[in-house]
């Protein structure tokens, strides 16, 4: 038998049981659009694009909707027009729970009884609609909430299994209340309506209703350790709510932004786990392990360098290894640390402890422990110099900035995980078309004339800006001056946004880059302190814990 599939709580799944459907929450992520790009308008969010993904790849044939905002109406729309599925229907709710929208909702319900009830030639079964009824399971004691809009169950599955309590899902369809007191017994069709419309109607609202200010109860919760809060890329309702709830939030509080696809899997893990990390530092302990020869090793395996530390057992740094990455992460980690073993005069028996991060963490099997390079690179810039308080690492493949507290821990962190735009891989490729090396672009700039503006920070974009002014012959100091002010520009509105205070530090390979530090100096108004060791912040951080592991804390 089919599943009758549906995307929203407001949906009568109870109803449609009463007619022997099988109802089927309809919340997958999808690998790409790349069926739903060439029928629907490229602007549509994420979660509407892998709506008809599912039903052109043929995993969905029965479709209940109900019209949540006009990315419905429009999915509804070009469904109707591929004939894909066998039954589609759109419930048109109210935004609001009076009387008027109950008696509206009551005849949206009857006209769904008769379109499924002549699809599926059945009639309705009172017993089966009262069945079909649960209580919801509310998790108890302490936890985590994920709100906002709604979360595809993969990454929900993956936030599940990141955080250090449980986590009760309350995005759009999951905070479900329907049926919590039973209908009575023996009453008629009409009046069965007409109660079940004012329990669809009742429920904790959603950001599309318009007195929501009941959802305040979802967040204001003391056995509530933190909330993640997820919006859809293109999706405008659930901005407002997470504005309130920054202000007003105690408990720790992580924005998380999806499109609905599996292709930022990794960016979003990072961020999942860095957050964790944030909330239960016992997470680092691991194995009790014994000493032997005193000495510990972090690799930091990033998009463009693998990084490794091997430190003693009174915290000196014995060797520091910078190697390009190459093709894979786990075997840049082997070659890097190989490398550090011989300069130190080390063999790799004589490493009590091997803590990973970055990127390539999870696919290094020498680690006796993962920690996320937010973490590191807090735990290493805190070593270096305990009086930061923000760090900024500008990577390969994501920038990010890093608040910390007087104990160097995180207390807030931002990345910039959508593109490549002010990455290191950015600054790379317009190197690549100004004909110069990354030495050399660090120094080029510092020297300008003309205060070039780019206006673009897509890297495509930004590249044929590039080029056009190389065409009217612009100096490459002032080209490589305005390259520099667009990504300082983006990564001081990341330190903003993260509540950056003073002192700030600035790790990780583009630390090197003298005129884009001096530029990020000007748009902060600060001056940030640079170390020898900036590159091997990450692999420095994951060293020290790798000694915390057998000297503990």
């Amino acid at each position: 038998m089919n599943s009758t599939y549906y995307v929203c709580k407001y949906t009568p799944i109870e109803l449609l049981a009463a007619f022997g459907a099988r109802c089927e929450n309809l919340n997958g992520m999808q690998a790409g659009f790349d069926r739903a790009d060439q029928i629907a308008h490229p602007n549509l969010c994420g979660f509407g694009k892998s709506l008809i993904e599912a039903v052109l790849a043929g995993q969905v044939k029965e479709l209940v909707l109900v019209n949540c905002c006009d990315t419905i109406r429009s999915v509804c729309d070009v469904l109707q027009e591929t004939g894909k599925l066998d039954f589609l229907y759109l419930v048109d709710m109210l935004h609001g729970d009076g009387v008027c929208s109950r008696e509206r909702t009551v005849a949206q319900l009857k006209g769904l009884a008769r379109a499924y009830g002549e699809y599926k030639g059945a009639s309705f079964d009172p017993e089966a609609f009262r069945a079909a009824f649960h209580k919801p399971e509310r998790v108890r004691g302490p936890h985590l909430r994920v709100l906002g809009a709604r979360m595809g169950k993969e990454l929900f599955e993956m936030v599940q299994k990141a955080m250090p309590y449980p986590v009760e899902n309350d995005t759009c369809v999951h905070n479900r209340s329907v049926g919590e007191v039973l209908p009575p017994e023996g009453a008629d069709f009409d009046s069965l309506m007409d109660w079940y419309a004012g329990e669809l109607l009742h429920q904790m609202p959603c950001m599309r209703m318009t007195d929501n200010t009941g959802r305040k109860a979802l967040f204001n919760d003391p056995d509530l350790k933190g909330v993640l809060y997820h919006t859809v890329k293109f999706c405008d309702f659930y901005s407002f709510e997470y504005a309130q709830i920054k202000q007003h939030l105690a408990a720790p509080l992580l924005k998380i932004e999806s499109d609905y696809t599996l292709q930022s899997s990794g960016q979003l893990l990072t961020r999942l786990e860095a957050f964790a990390e944030s909330l239960d530092t016992t997470r680092f302990e691991g194995k009790e392990k014994k000493m032997g020869k005193g000495y510990f090793a972090g690799i930091d395996s990033g998009s463009t360098s693998t990084d490794v530390v091997i430190l003693d057992k009174g915290g000196k740094m014995v060797t520091g290894i910078i190697l390009p990455t190459g093709a894979g992460a786990a075997a840049g980690a082997e070659r890097a640390l190989d490398e550090a073993l011989a300069q130190a005069k080390l063999k790799r028996e004589d490493i009590d402890a091997i803590v990973t991060t970055g990127y390539g963490r999870t696919a290094i099997a020498e680690g006796d422990k993962s920690i996320t390079e937010i973490t590191c690179h807090a735990r290493g810039a805190h070593f270096l110099d305990p009086t930061v308080r923000t760090v900024i690492d500008i990577g390969g493949q994501d920038s990010k900035v890093i608040r910390l507290d007087e104990n160097g821990n995180v207390v807030n962190f931002v990345m910039n995980d959508k593109c490549a735009a002010g990455t290191g891989r950015f600054l790379e490729m317009m190197a690549r078309t100004l004909e110069l090396d990354l030495h050399q672009m660090s120094h080029t700039g510092l020297n300008y004339k003309e205060d070039i503006t780019i206006s673009s920070m897509c890297t495509v974009f930004a590249e044929s800006e590039v080029v056009s002014l190389i065409a009217q012959n612009k100096p490459t100091d002032d080209i490589v001056h305005g390259l520099n002010k667009a990504v300082a520009s983006k990564t001081a509105a990341l330190a903003k946004r993260v509540g950056g205070e003073e002192r700030y530090m600035m790790t990780g390979g583009v630390s090197k880059n003298k005129g884009l530090v001096k530029t990020l100096e000007e748009k902060l108004g600060t001056t940030l302190v640079v170390s020898d060791q900036a590159q091997l912040c990450g692999a420095l951080g994951a060293a020290l814990f790798a000694r915390d592991l057998v000297q503990g804390n």
